[in-house]
């Protein structure tokens, strides 16, 4: 029976560590301002190929 409780402790700290890392890039991610969203997209989208290109 004992063995029951260090695997449920363990699922445990397993999943509040997921939590911290969801978080944490959450966090990250929520940290740009519009601004910033919108000159990184813009400048993905001048440096990606166009589809109207050929090759």
């Amino acid at each position: 029976m004992r063995w029951w409780k260090i695997l449920g402790l363990a699922a445990f700290a397993g999943v509040a560590a997921t939590g911290v890392v969801i978080a944490r890039g959450e966090r990250r991610r929520r940290a740009y301002t519009p601004d910033e969203i919108r000159a990184k997209l813009r400048e993905r989208h001048s440096e990606s190929p166009s589809e109207s290109s050929p090759e």
